[in-house]
Parts: C-alpha cells; structure tokens; sequence
C-alpha cells in the first residue's frame, strides 16, 4: 500500500470529508510520534502497539573477501512492539 492508499483508506475509515484532511490527520499523528521519541518517550496505544526509541550499540567486523574491519557507532534507533488487540486481528484476518 502506497501514501496516497493509505490516505484512501484513512478517509474512510475516519470519516473524513476530504483526502487534505486524512493527510493532514495522518502528518500530524507522525509529526507528534517523532517529536516524542526523539525526547526518547514512550508513545503507547492500548490495543495497537507502542512506539519507542532505544540505543543500538556500536559493533565491529571484518568485511568478507578482504582484511579489512568496520565499525559501526553507537545509535538511536524507533522500535514498534505490536499489542495484543493488532496482533489478534491479524491473527483472525480481518
């Protein structure tokens, strides 16, 4: 599904009068997700799943076919853990 579906999809599902205001709806929900986890908070929706920020640590290697290493630097990255209500309608497929 590409941006201008899910807009689709949102619309109806929301009841919106127009595609502008389903993106809109759909900007200002990911506007306020990112806000909150470059503060490293937590965002949780009961019954749909949390959205966190978490630090990846750093690792060295060795790239394959040659000698020579890599290493990689410790990092911030977004993490979604899927609740249980999202997880069993996907179970039940629908």
């Amino acid at each position: 599904m590409n941006k201008a579906q899910f807009v689709e999809l949102v619309q109806a599902s929301g009841n919106y009068k127009t595609k502008v205001e389903a993106e809109a709806a759909i900007k200002a929900f990911t506007e306020a997700v990112t806000t909150a986890l470059v503060k490293e908070e937590e965002v949780s929706l009961v019954g749909f799943g949390s959205f966190s920020a978490s630090l990846q640590k750093g690792k060295s290697g060795k790239v394959p076919g040659t000698s020579n290493t890599y290493t990689t630097q410790d990092k911030m990255v977004p993490k979604f853990k899927a609740g249980k209500g999202l997880k069993d309608r996907i179970l039940a497929g629908k």
